[in-house]
């Protein structure tokens, strides 16, 4: 299983208008294949759209967006709208939830996304499968994974919040475990995150 993760920047004003013309065009895409999740962002770099598509490898990527392209009314819409794009192939941690599958997990969703250094990703995926399990008793997590194509090194976690208000006691109570956040600072480089919100027609949502 892999992930792309599409980042579209938009003109400024113009989100609601673009995931219009994406949800008019959706039936004609997921004939296909699933959308795992469509959000946009509301904190952080802003008239950010961001959609999750889940593929079983790179070959049938290729395969489903060729059926796809000949498909009337796909892609969808609205390039008027587009400022720039861009893609990353991930791959889930073996420890990993699923992304997508018509799930309500929260109203929000915080994207927190690590720039580890070169090689040192195994030791990374190692430290947050000790630690994982106590966190998500406090909450469930989205999805954790790392970059196979694109910009390397990163690894991203997606944790779902009902709201500002959750995320923030439920980030406080996190700080009194024992073993989190994972022992990972020595190796990292740079760190970000975006609070997006789900689209009408996000799966995931």
């Amino acid at each position: 299983m892999i992930y792309e993760v599409r980042t579209y920047e938009l003109k400024p004003g113009s989100v609601a208008q673009w995931e219009g013309h994406f949800e008019a065009a959706l039936p004609n895409r997921v004939k296909y294949s699933e959308l795992a999740a469509l959000w946009h962002t509301d904190i952080g770099p802003l008239n950010q759209v961001i959609h999750v598509w889940p593929y079983e490898n790179l070959e049938h990527r290729t395969e489903v967006r060729a059926k796809a392209a000949q498909e009337p009314g796909w892609p969808p819409k609205g390039g008027e709208l587009l400022l720039s794009m861009e893609s990353q192939i991930w791959t889930p941690a073996p420890f990993s939830p699923a992304l997508g599958g018509n799930r309500k997990l929260g109203n929000i969703y915080e994207m927190r996304i690590y720039e580890y250094q070169p090689g040192s990703m195994p030791k990374v995926l190692a430290a947050w499968e000790k630690s994982l399990p106590k966190r998500v008793e406090l909450s469930p997590i989205a999805g954790c994974m790392y970059t196979d194509i694109g910009g390397l090194n990163l690894w991203m976690h997606i944790w779902p919040y009902a709201d500002l208000g959750e995320r923030d006691r439920i980030r406080a109570a996190s700080m009194q475990l024992a073993d989190w956040p994972p022992q990972t600072r020595e190796w990292l480089v740079n760190m970000q995150n975006k609070i997006v919100v789900p689209a009408a027609c996000s799966p995931m949502a």
